[in-house]
C-alpha cells in the first residue's frame, strides 16, 4: 500500500510540475520549437566568400605559427659559441681526470 501511495504522490507532483512548465512556457524534452508569426525560420548560411576569407585568415595564422616554430631558438655569436665549447672541453677533462685516478706514487 505504501508503494501505491508513493506512486500517486509522484503523479500528483508530475502534474503540478507540468502545469508550472506550461505557465512558464518551458517546452518538454524533444518538442519542436514554436516560433512567432514573423520569425525567420531559415538557418544562417555562410557565403562562399566568407568561408574563403576565414580560410585565408586561418592559413595566415598557421603560416606564422610554423614560421615561429622553425626559427632557431638561440642565435649565438661565434665568440659565445667558442666560450661554451671551451667550458665543455674543460668540464669533460675534469670528469675524465676524476674518473681515472692519477697513478702518482
Amino acid at each position: 500500500m505504501a508503494l501505491v501511495g508513493f506512486v500517486s504522490e509522484a503523479q500528483r507532483i508530475e502534474a503540478a510540475m507540468a502545469t508550472i512548465r506550461k505557465e512558464l512556457g518551458v517546452r518538454p524534452w524533444g518538442a519542436a520549437t514554436t516560433l512567432g508569426a514573423g520569425a525567420d525560420k531559415r538557418k544562417h548560411r555562410m557565403s562562399a566568400a566568407g568561408r574563403r576569407h576565414i580560410a585565408a585568415a586561418q592559413r595566415k595564422r598557421w603560416k606564422a605559427f610554423h614560421a615561429a616554430q622553425a626559427a632557431p631558438k638561440r642565435n649565438l655569436s661565434p665568440a659565445a659559441k667558442a666560450k661554451l665549447v671551451a667550458n665543455l672541453a674543460k668540464a669533460r677533462a675534469a670528469k675524465a681526470a676524476k674518473a681515472s685516478p692519477a697513478t702518482t706514487a
